[in-house]
């Protein structure tokens, strides 16, 4: 008789001859005909410990080995390269920093008018381009040229 075989991806490597191996298969609801995802973990025994996290492996069953192993490594189909982090990388300091957020202006409310008012000039003065020099030199300049004119005569 052929024994039951499985094909999932490791997910946890941490055990001497141990991988933990998730299979996923896909299943029919009976009454709503829905394609259900399910997903089932089985330890397997590793005899040289080279599967590591993210392989895609194939299992077969065997004879109990432990409590929970009954399942050993057949082949590895995928091998997955995982990054190491390190736990000093996780902690560090971040270099770039995203721009602050503007927040958004109030809505606008039945307010009495002179409420209101001063919220909008006070934004208009505050900037440079709304002081406008260029308008506000002529009319400086007309009463210095009277006052000299004046001192003249």
């Amino acid at each position: 008789m052929a024994r039951k075989q499985r094909t999932g991806v490791v997910v946890s490597d941490k055990m001497e001859k141990t991988v933990v191996v998730r299979v996923e298969r896909t299943v029919t609801h009976p009454l709503y005909k829905k394609v259900l995802s399910r997903r089932k973990k089985y330890q397997a025994h590793d005899e040289t410990n080279v599967c590591v996290l993210g392989d895609q492996v194939r299992i077969e069953e065997c004879r109990p080995i432990s409590k929970h192993k009954q399942w050993r490594v057949v082949e590895i189909l995928d091998r997955h390269e995982v990054a190491e982090i390190q736990p000093r990388d996780i902690q560090a300091p971040v270099i770039e920093t995203a721009a602050p957020a503007t927040p958004k202006a109030p809505a606008p409310e039945a307010a009495a008018p002179e409420a209101a008012a001063p919220e909008v000039a006070a934004p208009e003065a505050a900037t440079p381009e709304a002081a406008a020099p260029e308008a506000a030199a002529p009319e400086a300049a007309a009463p210095e040229a009277a006052t000299d004119g004046e001192a003249a005569s």
